[in-house]
């Protein structure tokens, strides 16, 4: 399985209402320093119906600047329809909104 599909398989575990930074995707996966590469592999989500990377946020808890599907505005909006808040800065509570464990 590629690093990639690896990627894929970790943010399939991200419940909805909840988000994971790329760092914990990273971690999960036994490379703690591969934070870029995962939002690399992100980027070129090949099913973003079923893998959520609207799912997934920078270490301060703040959208994507260039979400691959649509833009950050896209990305709020898929995260308010699973109840998650975003600000007006575009960032998401991560005490009250960051999975636990991946």
């Amino acid at each position: 399985m590629s690093f990639y599909d690896r990627v894929y398989e970790v943010v399939k575990k991200i419940p909805e209402g909840k988000v994971a930074t790329y760092g914990q995707i990273a971690a999960a996966l036994g490379s703690p320093k591969a934070s870029r590469a995962v939002g690399y592999a992100l980027h070129f989500n090949p099913s973003p119906g079923i893998i959520p990377c609207h799912r997934v946020v920078n270490r301060c808890g703040r959208l994507a600047p260039a979400f691959a599907f649509g833009g950050i505005d896209v990305q709020k909006r898929l995260l308010g329809a699973e109840g998650v808040e975003v600000d007006g800065d575009y960032t998401v509570d991560l005490d009250k909104y960051l999975v636990g464990r991946l």
